[in-house]
Protein backbone atom coordinates (compact mmCIF):
# COMPACT_ATOMS: atom_id res chain seq x y z
CA UNK A 1 0.00 0.00 0.00
CA UNK A 2 1.38 3.32 -0.53
CA UNK A 3 0.76 6.58 1.15
CA UNK A 4 -0.96 9.80 0.95
CA UNK A 5 -0.09 13.09 -1.45
CA UNK A 6 -1.19 16.59 -2.68
CA UNK A 7 -0.51 19.74 -4.66
CA UNK A 8 1.60 22.87 -3.42
CA UNK A 9 0.90 26.07 -2.46
CA UNK A 10 2.23 29.46 -1.48
CA UNK A 11 3.14 29.41 1.76
CA UNK A 12 5.69 31.91 2.43
CA UNK A 13 3.19 34.79 3.65
CA UNK A 14 1.82 33.18 6.48
CA UNK A 15 4.75 32.09 8.80
CA UNK A 16 7.78 32.26 9.91
CA UNK A 17 9.37 28.78 8.98
CA UNK A 18 11.68 27.13 11.20
CA UNK A 19 12.27 29.18 14.08
CA UNK A 20 15.17 28.12 16.11
CA UNK A 21 13.27 26.85 19.58
CA UNK A 22 9.41 25.97 19.80
CA UNK A 23 7.74 26.95 23.00
CA UNK A 24 4.44 24.67 21.65
CA UNK A 25 4.08 20.98 20.33
CA UNK A 26 1.66 19.48 18.31
CA UNK A 27 1.18 16.09 17.08
CA UNK A 28 -0.71 15.04 14.38
CA UNK A 29 -1.01 11.16 14.12
CA UNK A 30 -2.01 9.52 11.31
CA UNK A 31 -3.51 6.37 9.85
CA UNK A 32 -5.16 4.76 6.32
CA UNK A 33 -7.27 7.42 5.93
CA UNK A 34 -7.74 10.05 8.64
CA UNK A 35 -5.60 12.10 10.81
CA UNK A 36 -6.25 11.52 14.42
CA UNK A 37 -8.42 14.78 14.68
CA UNK A 38 -11.07 16.51 12.13
CA UNK A 39 -9.55 19.95 13.99
CA UNK A 40 -6.19 21.03 15.66
CA UNK A 41 -5.41 24.30 17.62
CA UNK A 42 -2.56 26.21 18.28
CA UNK A 43 -1.49 29.91 19.65
CA UNK A 44 -0.68 32.36 16.81
CA UNK A 45 2.49 34.20 17.01
CA UNK A 46 4.12 31.66 18.71
CA UNK A 47 6.54 29.03 17.87
CA UNK A 48 5.31 25.69 17.19
CA UNK A 49 6.74 22.23 16.82
CA UNK A 50 4.54 20.25 14.52
CA UNK A 51 5.27 16.58 14.50
CA UNK A 52 3.75 14.13 11.74
CA UNK A 53 3.74 10.22 13.46
CA UNK A 54 2.49 7.73 11.14
CA UNK A 55 0.21 5.26 12.89
CA UNK A 56 -0.41 2.68 10.25
CA UNK A 57 -0.03 3.34 6.78
CA UNK A 58 3.00 5.77 5.16
CA UNK A 59 1.41 9.52 5.08
CA UNK A 60 3.09 12.88 4.73
CA UNK A 61 1.44 16.33 5.98
CA UNK A 62 1.02 19.38 3.96
CA UNK A 63 -0.72 22.67 5.86
CA UNK A 64 -1.73 25.14 3.05
CA UNK A 65 -0.60 28.69 3.59
CA UNK A 66 1.50 27.55 6.34
CA UNK A 67 4.87 26.12 4.60
CA UNK A 68 4.94 22.72 5.85
CA UNK A 69 5.37 19.84 4.67
CA UNK A 70 6.12 16.91 6.21
CA UNK A 71 7.15 13.62 4.00
CA UNK A 72 10.09 11.43 3.43
CA UNK A 73 12.22 11.61 6.63
CA UNK A 74 11.31 15.14 7.31
CA UNK A 75 8.59 14.55 10.63
CA UNK A 76 8.89 17.87 12.15
CA UNK A 77 9.11 21.21 11.30
CA UNK A 78 9.00 24.70 13.82
CA UNK A 79 6.56 27.34 12.28
CA UNK A 80 5.24 30.30 13.44
CA UNK A 81 2.07 30.88 12.48
CA UNK A 82 -0.62 34.06 11.83
CA UNK A 83 -3.64 33.80 13.29
CA UNK A 84 -6.23 32.02 10.37
CA UNK A 85 -8.05 28.60 9.28
CA UNK A 86 -5.14 26.25 7.46
CA UNK A 87 -6.23 23.24 5.39
CA UNK A 88 -3.82 20.09 6.23
CA UNK A 89 -3.86 17.44 3.95
CA UNK A 90 -1.98 14.49 3.67
CA UNK A 91 0.73 15.01 0.89
CA UNK A 92 2.03 11.26 0.16
CA UNK A 93 -0.89 9.17 -2.29
CA UNK A 94 -1.96 6.94 0.61
CA UNK A 95 -4.87 5.09 -1.84
CA UNK A 96 -8.56 4.75 -2.00
CA UNK A 97 -9.58 7.43 0.69
CA UNK A 98 -6.43 9.69 0.28
CA UNK A 99 -8.52 12.47 -1.30
CA UNK A 100 -10.79 12.72 2.11
CA UNK A 101 -7.51 12.06 4.77
CA UNK A 102 -7.73 16.30 5.55
CA UNK A 103 -8.05 18.11 8.84
CA UNK A 104 -7.96 21.72 9.67
CA UNK A 105 -5.11 23.68 11.98
CA UNK A 106 -7.03 26.73 13.69
CA UNK A 107 -4.42 29.30 14.71
CA UNK A 108 -5.92 32.05 17.77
Amino acid sequence: MSACGGGGASDEAASKSEATEASEHLVVKASNWKFDQAEYTIPKDTPVEIKLVNDEGAHGLQIKGAGVNLSNGKTSQIVTLAAGTYEMKCSIVCGTGHLNMTAKLIVQ
